[in-house]
C-alpha cells in the first residue's frame, strides 16, 4: 500500500473510532483489513439492506439502481444514500407522511404548506417554495420508475417499500428535466413466486388508528400477485376557540388517509417479464392551520401564552385528495441487450380550503383576533382536472467487456386545470363569491438520452452521458371579476407559450484506491423547464413566467468499507452554479406568487454518511451536511412582508433587514441564502438488539438536527426559523422466528414546537411542526 493510501485510511479510521467509541480497538486493524479480500457481493435481484443489517459481524452490500442498473453503492460515482429495512420502519412509525425524510439524509429537506399533501423537496438547498398547484420543483420524485411531476402526486403514503434512494446533485442525463438538484427514488417491493404477507395494526395518541398489510401469492408458475395497502386515521386535536360561536369549522388536524397498490408480475420465460402496477389514494382531512399573529414582532419566538390546541377562526377548513395511477414495465433480455418499456399514467382531483388570514373578524368587522387582522382571506384551490402520461423506451448492454451503454427515448404529456376561488367569511355559511381565477396548462416534453461506461483498467472506470430535451408549454390564466363600478362579470385572459431545448451531460470517474476504498469525481449539468403562474387577484393582473434554469455541479468524494466491512463511509465535497435560477416571490400585499429568475445562485458544501456495526448488539448510522447557498444578482428585489399596499403603517408586518429596493416596500436580496435552506443538518441513529427468551428485543432511537433558515427570499427576524432538534424512539420484541412483533414508539419525543413556515402578506402568521406522538403496533408475518 502507498503511503498516501495508508494516510487516507488511517485518518478515516481515527474518525470512525472517535464517533464510535465501542469500536475504538478496531483502529489498530487498518492494515490488516486492507490485506483481506472483499466479501462476496449480493446478487442484484436479492433483497439487501441499506441500513446496518448484520451479516455475521459485517454490513451487507447495498445495491442501488441510481444509474438505471443494479450496482454496489460503493461503485456509483456520485453522492447517494439509501434507506430501507429497520430504519425505514422506524421513521414511518405512527403513520408519518413523506416528510419523515426531512433531515434523515444529508442535504435533504421536505416541508409543506398543505400538510400531508403537496410536499416540497430540497437537496443541497435547492427547492421551490411556490404553493401554486402547478409549481415545478428542482428535485425529481420517481416512484417505481415513473416520474411524479405534480406536487399532489408526491405525497403518496409510504408502505411496502423496498428501498428509498437519494441521488444528490443534477440528474439531467438519466432522469431528465426538473431534476437539477437531484432525485428521490422510491422502489416498491415487487411480487415474488411464493406465498407471504404481513399485517400491522397500530394505535396512538389523538385516537390514531393505523392498519397496513401485504399479501403476495403465486397464481401459477408464471404469474404472481402482490396486494398492499394502508389505512391511517387520526381524530381532531385542535379546537376552534373563536368567541363568535358556531362560526366556521370547529375542530382541526384529524385525517383519514387510505391507499393501496396492486401489482401483477407475468414472467412466461426467464428472458421476458411484465410488471403491472395499479394504485389509488383517498385522503380527507384539514388543511394546514395558518395561525395569525403567533410570531412575536422583532423576534422568531412564539407569542406569550401561545396554545397549540386552540385555533380561533371564522373560516371553513377541509382538504380532499384522490389519486389514481398505473404503470406497465416490460423487460426483455436478449443475448447481449436488455430492452425496457415503461408506461405510466396518473390522474388526481384535489380541493383544499382554509382560513388564510388565520384568525377571525377584521379591523373593519370587529370583533377580531388574535392580534391585528387587517382583512379577511378565506380561499380554496382546486385541481378538478389532471392527467399525466409518460412513456420510456430504454435499451442497455449486458455483455461482457470494458464498454457498457444505455440509450433511450422519453415522452411526457400533462394536462391540468387549476381553480382558485374565494369566500365571503362574513356572510352566513361563508358562501363563495363570484370573482375567481382559472388556469389551464398543457405541457409536452420528449427526450433522447444515452450513457457510456468504460473500464479503463482494473482500478479506473469512467462514465459519461448526454440527454437532449425538447419542452413545450401552453398556459392560459383567466380572472373572472367585476370591473370597477360594474355589476356584470368580465373575464380577462392572458395566454403564454414557451418552447425550450436543452442538452444535459455528465462525466464521472471511479478510482479503486484499495480493495475497500473508491475515490470518485463527477461533473454534471441539470435543467428545469420554464414555469408559469396565474393565480390572478384582479382583472388587471398578468401571469408571471420564469425562464429555464440550468445547473452545473462539481463533486468529489470517497466511499470506503472499514474494519472488515463492519463500517461503511461515504464523504463528498461539492460546488454548483445555477444560471437563471427560478425563484418564487410573494406579492407583499395579496395571496399571490410571482415567478422571477435570479441571474445566478451558487452553493457549496460537504456530505458525510457513516454506518457501523459497533458490536455488543449495537449498530449505528451518522449523517452530516453543510450547505452554503447564495443568491448573486445585484439588481434583484422583491416585495417584503406586511401588506404594505393596504397597510402603510405596517402594524401587521415584520421588520425586514435587507437593503431597501428601488420601490417602497421592497428589499434587495443579493447575497441572501436560498429560502428553506439550512446550512447544517445532522442525523443519528442507534440500535440495540439482544436475544431474550425465544425472541429478540430491540431498541432504536433516531435524532435529527437542522440549523436555522429564512422562510422567504428577503430576511427578517420574524421569518427566520429557529434551529430544530427532534428525536424518535421505538422499542419492540420479535418472537416465533420473526413471525410476531410488538412495539412501542414515540416521535418528536421531546415535544419540541417551532415555527416552520409563514404567510407574510397579511400578518405575522405561522405554521408549526408536528407535536409529540406515541403509540404501539402489533405485526404478524405469514
Amino acid at each position: 500500500m502507498s503511503k498516501q493510501g495508508f494516510a487516507v485510511r488511517s485518518l478515516i479510521a481515527l474518525a470512525v473510532a472517535s464517533a464510535f467509541p465501542l469500536q475504538s480497538a478496531m483502529a489498530t486493524e487498518v492494515e490488516a483489513v486492507a490485506a483481506q479480500p472483499a466479501a462476496a457481493e449480493e446478487q442484484a435481484g436479492q433483497a439487501v439492506a441499506a441500513t446496518p443489517v448484520i451479516k455475521g459481524d459485517q454490513l451487507e452490500t447495498v445495491i442501488v439502481t441510481a444509474q438505471r442498473r443494479a450496482e454496489n453503492i460503493k461503485d456509483v460515482p456520485m453522492s447517494i444514500a439509501s434507506i430501507k429495512g429497520d430504519k425505514l420502519d422506524v421513521l414511518t412509525s405512527g403513520a408519518a407522511d413523506i416528510r419523515f425524510l426531512s433531515s434523515r439524509s444529508p442535504s435533504v429537506s421536505v416541508e409543506s404548506d398543505y400538510g400531508r399533501t403537496f410536499p416540497r423537496f430540497y437537496i443541497r438547498g435547492l427547492g421551490n417554495t411556490d404553493f401554486d398547484l402547478n409549481a415545478s420543483q428542482p428535485v425529481g420524485l420517481v416512484v417505481d420508475d415513473v416520474v411524479q411531476e405534480n406536487a399532489m402526486l408526491k405525497g403518496f403514503p409510504v408502505f411496502d417499500v423496498d428501498q428509498v434512494e437519494v441521488l444528490r446533485g443534477p440528474q439531467g442525463t438519466l432522469f431528465g428535466r426538473n431534476s437539477p438538484a437531484g432525485v428521490i427514488k422510491f422502489d416498491s417491493a415487487k411480487p415474488v413466486f411464493k406465498t407471504e404477507g404481513y399485517l400491522t395494526l397500530g394505535v396512538g395518541n389523538y385516537s390514531a388508528k393505523t392498519a397496513e398489510g401485504m399479501f403476495n401469492i403465486p397464481v401459477s408458475d408464471t404469474v404472481a400477485l402482490r396486494f398492499s395497502g394502508t389505512s391511517q386515521h387520526r381524530d381532531d386535536r385542535v379546537h376552534n376557540t373563536n368567541p363568535t360561536a358556531n362560526k366556521g369549522t370547529q375542530d382541526f388536524e384529524g385525517y383519514g388517509d387510505n391507499a393501496f397498490r396492486l401489482q401483477a408480475l407475468v414472467q412466461p420465460t426467464k428472458d421476458f417479464s411484465a410488471l403491472f402496477n395499479y394504485h389509488e389514494r383517498d385522503y380527507h382531512g384539514t388543511a394546514t392551520l395558518f395561525r395569525a399573529n403567533i410570531i412575536k414582532k422583532g423576534t422568531n419566538d412564539l407569542v406569550d401564552g401561545f396554545d397549540y390546541d386552540s385555533y380561533p377562526s371564522d373560516g371553513i377548513n377541509y382538504q380532499k385528495l384522490t389519486t389514481k395511477g398505473g404503470s406497465i414495465r416490460l423487460k426483455y433480455n436478449m443475448d447481449d441487450i436488455t430492452l425496457h418499456s415503461i408506461t405510466g399514467y396518473e390522474t388526481l382531483k384535489f380541493n383544499s380550503r382554509a382560513d388564510v388570514d388565520g384568525g377571525y373578524g377584521a379591523v373593519y368587522a370587529p370583533p377580531y383576533g388574535p392580534g391585528y387582522i387587517p382583512f379577511a382571506v378565506e380561499t380554496a384551490d382546486l385541481l378538478p382536472n389532471h392527467k399525466q402520461f409518460t412513456q420510456e423506451f430504454r435499451a442497455e448492454s449486458n455483455y461482457k467487456g470494458p464498454l457498457q451503454w444505455i440509450g433511450g427515448l422519453f415522452f411526457f404529456d400533462e394536462n391540468i386545470q387549476i381553480d382558485s376561488i374565494a369566500f365571503d367569511t362574513f356572510s352566513p355559511g361563508n358562501p363563495q363569491v363570484a370573482p375567481y381565477s382559472v388556469q389551464y396548462q398543457k405541457a409536452k416534453s420528449w427526450a433522447a438520452f444515452g450513457t457510456l461506461n468504460y473500464t479503463v483498467n482494473d482500478q479506473f472506470k469512467v462514465r459519461g452521458g448526454l440527454r437532449y430535451t425538447n419542452d413545450k408549454k401552453d398556459f392560459s390564466a383567466s380572472r373572472i371579476d367585476y370591473p370597477a363600478g360594474s355589476t356584470s362579470l368580465t373575464t380577462a385572459t392572458t395566454d403564454l407559450h414557451d418552447t425550450s431545448h436543452n442538452l444535459s451531460w455528465d462525466l464521472s470517474g471511479t478510482y479503486e484506491l484499495t480493495k475497500d476504498t473508491n475515490l470518485f469525481a463527477r461533473v454534471a449539468t441539470g435543467y428545469r423547464a420554464p414555469s408559469m403562474q396565474g393565480r390572478l387577484s384582479a382583472l388587471t393582473d398578468k401571469p408571471s413566467k420564469a425562464g429555464a434554469e440550468r445547473a452545473l455541479s462539481y463533486e468529489a468524494g470517497i466511499k470506503q468499507d472499514l474494519f472488515d466491512k463492519r463500517a461503511r463511509l461515504s464523504a463528498s465535497v461539492f460546488q454548483y452554479r445555477v444560471k437563471d435560477k427560478q425563484l418564487t416571490a410573494g406579492s407583499g400585499s395579496v395571496n399571490m406568487n410571482q415567478l422571477i429568475n435570479a441571474e445566478k445562485v451558487t452553493g457549496q458544501g460537504v456530505e458525510l454518511d457513516l454506518q457501523a456495526n459497533l458490536g455488543y448488539g449495537f449498530s449505528s448510522t451518522l449523517g452530516y451536511s453543510y450547505n452554503d447557498t447564495e443568491i448573486k444578482d445585484p439588481s434583484l428585489f422583491v416585495q417584503y412582508c406586511g401588506n404594505y399596499g393596504n397597510n402603510p403603517t405596517h402594524l401587521s408586518g415584520c421588520t425586514p433587514t435587507n437593503a431597501a429596493g428601488p420601490f417602497a416596500g421592497t428589499s434587495l436580496i443579493n447575497g441572501n441564502p436560498l429560502p428553506r435552506a439550512p446550512k447544517n443538518q445532522l442525523n443519528f441513529t442507534l440500535k440495540y438488539s439482544t436475544e431474550i427468551g425465544n425472541g429478540e428485543f430491540y431498541a432504536y432511537t433516531d435524532w435529527t438536527y437542522r440549523s436555522s433558515y429564512n422562510f422567504f427570499l428577503y430576511e427578517a427576524p420574524e421569518y427566520k426559523a429557529k434551529p430544530l432538534t427532534e428525536g424518535g424512539l421505538r422499542a419492540g420484541y420479535k418472537w416465533g422466528d420473526g413471525k410476531y412483533e410488538v412495539a412501542a414508539f414515540g416521535r418528536n419525543i421531546t415535544d419540541k414546537r417551532v415555527i416552520l413556515g409563514a404567510i407574510d402578506f397579511d400578518n405575522l402568521t405561522g405554521m408549526l411542526n408536528e407535536p409529540r406522538t406515541y403509540g404501539a403496533t402489533f405485526k404478524v408475518n405469514f
